[in-house]
């Protein structure tokens, strides 16, 4: 009896052939070695720049308020991103590059450029309000987007669509916002020490007031016009150069005018603040909220519509696409999992949910004729994946779907169960052969 679905054998190395060995260079010890050290200095340098500044009372003050609302944005972005869970290291990556390699760069860039255009002009005043509204908008965003350019780049695997470039682009901003935040936080509370001010009418209650409370998602609202551009691009073909390029350059483009029209909002009074956060801020943030939750939801009926092939074939089990395709029944897969075989066997369920869903979105890439060159050596290795942990997610996905399946009809009563589907669904081609890739145009 075949231990698996009819599949050829992963292929190894030809016999006799000789694996060249990369360069020391290029060795991942290297690279990552190279950014974490390059993170962790401009950590350092940074924490010096904000501690000279802000002294060491308004430092701990502004660090104790400016990591208020960061476990939240953090949840946030990553509760959107759980139908396909990127890895941490990524995340970690963009995290650590706002709050530590961006807000180096803004903050002697935007210093630099302030001062030269206060020398060339002679004219402080315009310079720091020219400053606020045109080089910190430019020199910020284009910072934060940086990282999300890198993992496009250089993590093409784990970067499919709208919610990846959110998600990096959530992060990344959110890191970059903690540490201003604290620069701003640290500057007030000192400016209170100067002048005694206390209580709700202090510089620091205001601060608090308008950068914790009113507007923690600003930065992120910014950077995620970037994001959303870079998961358009993720979603064209390789050889649509165009589409690779302009959505990219226009999500930044917007983030950058949305930064300058925010900062810009601090010259027209109160009043204009106010009305630029409620005319423009509050309805661009709904707005694109519900655009990320509608893609949440649709990258789930993609999960529900591709995988049933792969039932057919026999790599699932008829149960499981549905499953797959609800949160709730995901979580109560791992719940399930975890009671019976503890955290190993809950891990080994959530990366399966992970790999089948990057399956689906690969099958999904491949109908649409996008898929690259190596559709065929990926949708392997993903299968392949899911058949090694078959063993604890399979028990777990058929108890889930059982308790989230809505009843259906069953001879003359009830039963719960899935509700059937045509498998594969109707306009969907054939479960694709070994060594091919029939989508591709």
């Amino acid at each position: 009896m075949a231990s698996s679905p009819p599949y050829p054998p992963y292929p190894g190395a030809a016999p006799g052939s000789t694996l060249r060995h990369p360069h020391w260079w290029q060795r991942p010890v290297v690279r990552y070695g190279a950014m974490v050290a390059l993170l962790a200095l401009s950590g350092l340098v940074i924490l010096a720049l904000v501690r000279e500044q802000t002294g060491t009372q308004g430092f701990l003050v502004g660090l104790g308020l400016a990591v208020l609302p960061v476990p939240l944005l953090l949840a946030a972005f990553r509760w959107l991103g759980r139908v396909e869970p990127g890895p941490w290291r990524n995340l970690l990556f963009a995290f650590a590059w706002g709050a530590c390699a961006a807000a180096l760069i803004a903050i002697v860039a935007n210093s630099f450029a302030t001062r030269w255009i206060a020398t060339a002009t002679a004219d402080p005043a315009g310079a720091d309000t020219l400053g606020a509204t045109v080089i910190a908008p430019v020199v910020e965003e284009t910072a934060k987007a940086a990282a999300v350019l890198l993992l496009f780049l250089f993590r093409r695997r784990d970067f499919h669509g709208i919610l990846d470039g959110v998600v990096a682009a959530g992060f990344t901003a959110t890191g970059f916002a903690f540490t201003e935040n604290i620069l701003y936080l640290g500057n007030a509370f000192g400016t209170d020490q100067l002048t005694g001010g206390s209580g709700i009418a202090s510089v620091t209650a205001a601060t608090f007031f308008v950068r914790i409370v009113m507007s923690p998602f600003a930065h992120p609202l910014f950077t995620v016009l970037t994001g959303i551009g870079f998961g358009a691009a993720a979603l064209a073909a390789d050889r649509q150069r165009v589409r690779r390029v302009l959505p990219p350059l226009a999500g930044l483009l917007l983030a950058m005018g949305m930064h300058a029209l925010w900062n810009g909002s601090a010259t027209l009074g109160q009043f204009g603040f106010i009305a630029v956060y409620g005319a423009f801020m509050v309805p661009t943030f709904g707005l694109l909220t519900w655009l990320v939750v509608w893609t949440r939801q649709r990258e789930l009926r993609t999960v529900r519509t591709e995988l049933p092939a792969y039932a057919v074939a026999g790599w699932l089990r008829p149960s499981e696409p549905f499953a797959l395709g609800s949160m709730r029944a995901r979580r109560l897969a791992r719940k399930f999992a975890r009671e019976r075989g503890g955290r190993p066997a809950a891990r080994a369920v959530a990366q399966y949910e992970a790999y089948a869903t990057q399956l689906a979105f690969l099958r999904h890439r491949g109908r649409a004729g996008k898929a690259g060159a190596d559709f065929v050596t990926r949708e392997r290795e993903l299968l392949l994946e899911l058949w090694h942990r078959r063993a604890a997610a399979r028990p777990a996905l058929e108890h889930a779907a059982r308790l989230t399946a809505p009843r259906v009809p069953y001879g003359a009563g009830w039963a719960y169960g899935p509700v059937p589907a045509a498998w594969p669904p109707q306009g969907q081609p054939p479960y694709p052969a070994y060594g091919e890739n029939p989508y591709r145009r």
